[in-house]
């Protein structure tokens, strides 16, 4: 019977003294290896005390935390334990935290002691007990046997909007996250030899099944950066011989402008650079290649197939503007209207299907339905074309997508946040070109004729309620907003060309 930890607790069996995880401490900046034999004692000793404070099989548990090295032995602990991980966004506000806590039914809460009081508040309100998570993760000495779990056993809830309503939970298998393991390390070829560094958040999808998955399936190591920095990134990188990087565009960007005179010769140990979250244009490709001397390979995927679906062939090198081909394990289809796969070079809506494909939306058997069939296809709700090598060109995003530096905005949310406004009459929120972050969000707003609304009480009231990352930039307050014959916002005849226009006058928010 399988458990997620099953990969941690192999390599701790044959090569105990090689580096799992590699981390800055917060205070000190000194950096922190674990081996693999301790992750696993540590993560065991974690469970226990789990177990000891009450927490049942099948549980749910909110983990808040960056991407630390603890982050892994609470997320490792909970999977040994028997009870489901349910990572939120470090920069959730209580309002968000308490949505998740009702939706998903947690049992506790596990908050990194840094963080703010909205998960501790919210966890208060519900009576729910709140267990503090701090360097070393104060495991305590006892230890419990792994439970085993059947492969169809939610093992993660991630919550993910739709372009309608409220956050909806994608429950992830633990077959679907050791399958995503077994599906990286064939796509970058990884071996327990590699490095691998990272400053993406390890509660979402991409840094959570793509990346510490397919590095301990590997038996490599793991370099966490808490926070992305340019420079720090850059140094981790030299610091650490970094072999594979994982990030964003924007990632990829910012280290282009801090790395100076920089040659090649002095990452020589680098060879693949994995992007996603966002389309990653030809030009800082180029140039990342050629300063930093890897491949960047670039892959599709989202949080309800446990981040993959397309990869770039590392042999065949990337196509500019593609996303690569089917990952194993994993069907593609372009299909038209009428259902029927389209030939290439015919746009249609992207269809996957395979071993990373999710059991469902939590509690939610309407929502799942409308997106996965009986045959287990996931229909994305994404525009693209295949070519003749089976490659895969993103066309356009699920309907109104934002995607900020890599995160997703969801404009439903951030509407249902800003309609809540007394003096908010009808609002649409779009996304507007952004040379740093590839988007930003804009908000356009029709206020009550006799308000005196102004952009500043919008932000500050968005800000309450939303995470930094979707908080519009970018706010305008017109008489009326363009609809359709139905009284449907039509946001395409918006016009996004003036609101970009004023990116520039704007203070720029980090995400």
């Amino acid at each position: 019977m399988p458990n997620l930890f099953d990969p941690v607790r192999r390599h701790a069996d044959s090569h105990p003294d090689t580096v799992a995880m590699r981390g800055e401490g917060a205070a000190t900046g000194d950096v922190s290896a674990w081996t693999y034999h301790q992750l696993r004692s540590v993560s065991i000793n974690y469970a226990a005390a789990l177990i000891d404070s009450g927490l049942q099989v099948g549980d749910r548990v909110l983990l808040i935390a960056p991407s630390v090295p603890e982050f892994v032995v609470a997320y490792m602990g909970i999977q040994v334990a028997g009870a489901v991980a349910v990572p939120v966004n470090t920069m959730s506000t209580r309002h968000e935290i308490d949505y998740v806590l009702s939706d998903a039914g947690c049992a506790l809460v596990i908050a990194w002691h840094a963080l703010g009081p909205a998960a501790s508040s919210a966890a208060i309100a519900r009576g729910l007990p709140i267990r503090t998570l701090r360097p070393g993760a104060d495991s305590g000495p006892a230890t419990t046997p792994v439970r085993d779990r059947d492969r169809d056993d939610t093992a993660a809830i991630l919550y993910t909007s739709g372009t309608t309503g409220r956050p909806k939970g994608a429950q992830l298998t633990v077959a679907n996250l050791l399958a995503a393991g077994e599906i990286g390390v064939a796509c970058s070829r990884s071996t327990r030899s590699d490095r691998t560094g990272t400053a993406l958040p390890l509660f979402h999808v991409f840094g959570q099944a793509s990346v510490m998955m397919t590095t301990f399936t590997a038996g490599s190591s793991l370099s966490l950066l808490s926070r992305f920095d340019a420079a720090a990134m850059t140094a981790m990188l030299r610091r650490d011989r970094l072999t594979v990087l994982a990030g964003v565009p924007t990632m990829w960007n910012a280290m282009l402008h801090t790395a100076g005179e920089a040659d090649p010769a002095d990452f020589a140990q680098l060879r693949i650079a994995i992007s996603g979250g966002a389309s990653l244009p030809a030009a800082v490709t180029k140039e990342f290649q050629a300063r930093f001397g890897c491949t960047i390979l670039e892959g599709y995927g989202l949080t309800e197939t446990t981040a993959f679906g397309t990869f770039t062939d590392i042999d065949r090198g990337a196509k500019v503007g593609w996303v690569g081909s089917a990952t194993p394990f994993t069907r593609i289809e372009v299909r038209d209207e009428a259902g029927r796969p389209c030939p290439p070079s015919r746009i249609g809506e992207i269809f996957i299907r395979g071993e990373t494909v999710m059991k469902g939306y939590w509690q939610r058997p309407s929502d799942t339905a409308a997106v996965l069939d009986d045959d287990g296809w996931f229909r994305t709700g994404d525009l693209g074309t295949t070519d003749t090598d089976g490659d895969l060109r993103i066309v356009d995003r699920a309907k109104d997508l934002i995607i900020r530096g890599g995160y997703n905005v969801y404009p439903s949310e951030v509407e249902e946040v800003l309609f809540t406004h007394p003096d908010v009459v009808e609002v649409a929120v779009i996304g507007i070109p952004d040379d740093y972050y590839g988007e930003e969000v804009a908000a356009v707003i029709v206020g009550r004729p006799d308000s005196t609304l102004g952009a500043t009480e919008v932000s500050d009231w968005a800000r309450e309620r939303l995470s930094a990352y979707k908080v519009p930039r970018v706010i305008e307050f017109v008489e009326a907003l363009p609809k359709g014959a139905t009284g449907k916002i039509l946001k395409r005849a918006i016009d996004r060309e003036t609101l970009a226009r004023t990116v520039s006058d704007n203070p720029r928010t980090t995400p």
